[in-house]
């Protein structure tokens, strides 16, 4: 339902092009797993929105500020770890929406980067969800970069995106409340990675 996109989310990377070079030093970067989280929304009845979020994200952006076409960024999607504040929602989310018995990780990667300006632009990567695979197209801003010291010295880049996606493409329709929920999710995501 949601989280697909999660991996998507991370295609923050958009803004590189036009990123200085101290905000982004070229290289290599790792997701840090602990201040990167994806938020996803779904309307319940047309009522109300419901929120949860998607597992652990993991992954590498190969950065390259001066010619951002040569930048990667691969992300998984743990979904066995998808969570709701509804205890039985959360099991059915992750057995029979996901099925992550068969298809534990969702998966992202980039196809093209296109900015607006310094802080923003959009990432199109393509998204694996259940054995399928769509492209999807994030918002994104680049909140900057910072060296740090503690408690090791380092480069971290910060990023928040958005997106809104559709079930529907993903075959996440074959579950008993499906015709409760709307087809569309909206995907946010905040994310750090680190050098």
């Amino acid at each position: 339902m949601h989280p697909r996109i999660a991996a998507a989310a991370l295609m923050l990377i958009a803004s590189l092009s036009t990123a200085s070079a101290q905000e982004i030093p070229k290289g290599e970067y790792k997701i840090d797993p602990q201040h990167t989280q994806i938020v996803f929304g779904i309307k319940h009845m047309g009522l109300s929105t419901f929120y949860g979020t998607a597992g652990e994200v993991t992954g590498t952006l190969i950065a390259d500020p001066a010619t951002p076409a040569k930048s990667t960024l691969d992300v998984t999607v743990d979904l066995t770890k998808v969570y709701t504040h509804v205890d039985k929602l959360t099991g059915e989310l992750r057995d029979d929406v996901f099925k992550t018995a068969k298809f534990p990780t969702a998966n992202f990667k980039i196809t093209n980067i296109s900015t607006t300006d310094n802080k923003t632009g959009t990432v199109t990567g393509d998204l694996t969800l259940r054995g399928i695979t769509k492209p999807v197209t994030l918002n994104v801003t680049f909140n900057g970069g910072r060296a740090v010291t503690a408690p090791q010295p380092m480069h971290r880049l910060g990023f928040d995106a958005s997106t809104t996606i559709k079930r529907s493409d993903f075959a996440l329709t074959d579950f008993a409340w499906s015709a409760f929920v709307g087809d569309e999710v909206t995907l946010l995501i905040e994310a750090e990675f680190q050098k």
